[in-house]
């Protein structure tokens, strides 16, 4: 059994296991910067921290209306990070058999980026691989960005 983070995109329900979510927060400041890479809205500052904003809502190419997001920072290849996501609906057990694989023919999202499906009362859960959410390529294009965030200020 395990806990997952719930929420919400457009129309769909993903989830995202309890131990990588660091903290929740409501809409923040976000400040661009040149050159992002197109999955990154910018990055937030969180008690001093630079983290940078990865929106699974374009990411997943999923439209959405809202206008005061959450984000869920979480943890990602020893680092943090924010999920830009619609709403959190809730933290949640579910049992390691409610957990399918999804189906081989599986329309929308790619199944790297999933690490199941779950059904829990009328809703279906996307359960989300974080560590599959990036490409090699665009891990490399994050860690250079953290690198510019790095260098406060000076040009390199």
């Amino acid at each position: 059994m395990g806990k997952f983070a719930v929420f919400r995109m457009g129309d769909e329900v993903f989830g995202i296991e309890i131990e990588k979510v660091v903290e929740i927060l409501k809409s923040q400041k976000t400040y661009t910067l040149p050159e992002l890479p197109e999955f990154l809205s910018g990055v937030i500052t969180v008690r001093g921290e630079l983290i940078p904003l990865l929106d699974l809502r374009r990411r997943f190419g999923i439209t959405s209306s809202v206008k005061k997001y959450r984000v869920v920072i979480a943890r990602y290849d020893n680092e943090k990070i924010g999920l830009v996501v619609d709403e959190v609906k809730e933290i949640t057990s579910l049992e390691t058999a409610e957990i399918k694989h999804p189906p081989s023919i599986f329309k929308g999202l790619k199944k790297k980026y999933l690490t199941g499906l779950a059904k829990k009362g009328d809703m279906i859960i996307i359960i989300l691989n974080l560590d599959n959410l990036l490409t090699s390529e665009e891990k490399i294009m994050l860690k250079e960005t953290e690198g510019i965030l790095n260098e406060d200020g000076e040009s390199g």
